[in-house]
């Protein structure tokens, strides 16, 4: 596969091979995945919502740790994906899934008090959009993560920069900022490539 072809289907899994794809971004993104939600410190009563889900990797565990959940996909297979197989929380009035980007949010204000996204922001058409977004979409004191590659080990990968837009962390901290959180750049530790942003609205 090319790097056009993997950018495209990251970017928008559609068909066999976008399935191939989820299935690929479950594995190579499970370490990362796992960071951003820990830095989530989930309670019971949280009201979460997952950007960019994909192949659903993160949902079985939030819906374990949360009270519900909401994941928005760009991908109309991934949300036919997830629609049925977590058609029992679905049912239950636990889950939902819909068809969104981060810049134009289907949803109502001040409704999570959590959020993450893990390697979507390379997509994001604006990040001022996006956080402002996000920003609007949580409670009072409601907390976000963002899990990327920092643009510096991102660039190595030579992605086809129409599709993909690399992030410095100075930009998403800025961006993020600008929209009205306050933030914390953490890493698991030094052999780690990735980071996560970590934002908090404030509670008044």
């Amino acid at each position: 596969m090319t790097p056009r072809f993997i950018a495209k289907q990251l970017a928008h899994p559609r068909g066999l091979r976008g399935w191939l794809v989820r299935r690929g971004m479950n594995r190579g993104n499970a370490l990362a995945n796992a960071f951003a939600l820990d830095q989530l410190e989930l309670q019971p009563t949280d009201k979460v919502l997952e950007i960019g889900f994909g192949g659903g990797l993160n949902i079985e565990r939030l819906l374990n740790q949360s009270a519900s959940v909401v994941g928005i996909d760009r991908s109309a297979d991934s949300v036919a994906a997830a629609n049925r197989r977590f058609a029992r929380a679905r049912s239950a009035g636990r889950a939902s899934f819909l068809l969104g980007a981060a810049e134009a949010l289907p949803l109502s204000d001040n409704t999570f008090t959590k959020a993450v996204t893990v390697h979507t922001v390379y997509f994001w058409t604006s990040l001022d959009r996006g956080f402002r977004e996000l920003h609007r979409c949580l409670q009072p004191g409601g907390l976000l993560v963002v899990g990327f590659l920092p643009k510096a080990q991102m660039d190595r990968m030579r992605m086809p920069s129409d599709l993909f837009a690399p992030r410095d962390p100075d930009v998403l901290s800025a961006a993020a900022k600008d929209a009205g959180f306050t933030v914390d750049l953490r890493r698991p530790d030094s052999s780690e490539p990735w980071m996560a942003l970590v934002a908090r609205k404030s509670s008044t």
